[in-house]
């Protein structure tokens, strides 16, 4: 394999990995803030498809797809990340994740995920149970056929990784402000603050939005490899993100809106 086919196959491996690690320059555990509830009047869509091609300097490296559902007092969110061309050709990518949170707290109910990166095929279970202070994970090599179960403690209310991405838009955005909030993932809670850097236009395939540009950071980044993400929501209340970019040592790889859908 030639070196530029060698990037591309880690470009797409860096992109899933943003995907399932938004925020998520990883810290280590020290004193966790608060969630902050979504504000009262907040409304979650009820069905909302997000899908965005992702590309890896300029080649395009594959698709992207956000699901959001209202459950009653839940919004389930799924996604999923495919590679396409002839980056699929070299690493096939195939992974979807799925969680729940609740609308009124924000706290995340579970998170699951299926990985299929190559030869590689891993499930993973995440539950929350507040009332044990506790988060338990089963995950399953579908591969080797062995699996584990951890469990370990949380605070109170924590969100999760792909969560977050939709809780933050519940919360102001304006010019200078910054939010902070447990994230818990991979059995570990880490801090995570989402820093509003200012307003930009953005052209996506989906149309011109008025954005405001977020930059989700942690104390102490221990996968400094993963390198800055930036989200862009739009510039009001709804807060649809509506671009993403991880900024890495070699490119950068960017998620374009191409379509909204309600359904």
């Amino acid at each position: 394999m030639n070196f530029n086919a060698f990037n591309r196959r880690w470009a797409f491996r860096a992109l899933v990995t943003s995907l399932a690690a938004l925020p998520f320059l990883a810290a280590h555990a020290q004193q966790l803030p608060t969630l902050p509830p979504p504000p009262p009047g907040y409304v979650f869509p009820v069905h909302q498809t997000l899908t965005f091609n992702v590309d890896w300097r300029v080649f395009s490296a594959g698709t992207a797809v956000f699901h959001l559902e209202s459950q009653g007092g839940t919004e389930k969110v799924t996604a999923s990340a495919d590679t396409i061309g002839a980056v699929n050709m070299l690493f096939p990518v195939e992974d979807r994740f799925q969680s729940v949170f609740d609308t009124r707290t924000g706290c995340s109910v579970s998170f699951n995920k299926q990985i299929v990166e190559g030869r590689r095929k891993i499930n993973s279970d995440l539950q929350f149970n507040y009332s044990a202070g506790k988060q338990f994970q089963t995950e399953k090599n579908v591969v080797k056929g062995t699996s584990r179960q951890t469990e370990t403690p949380i605070p109170p209310c924590v969100t999760d990784s792909l969560s977050a991405i939709f809780y933050a838009g519940s919360q102001s955005l304006g010019q200078g402000q910054s939010i902070s909030f447990p994230l818990g993932d991979a059995l570990r809670t880490v801090p995570v603050t989402m820093k509003v850097l200012g307003h930009e236009e953005i052209k996506t395939p989906a149309g011109t939005f008025q954005t405001v540009r977020v930059q989700p950071t942690a104390d102490k980044g221990v996968v400094k490899s993963r390198g800055n993400i930036v989200v862009w929501y739009t510039d009001d209340p709804r807060h649809i993100p509506v671009q993403m970019r991880a900024f890495l040592f070699w490119g950068s790889i960017t998620f374009h809106l191409q379509s909204i859908e309600n359904k």
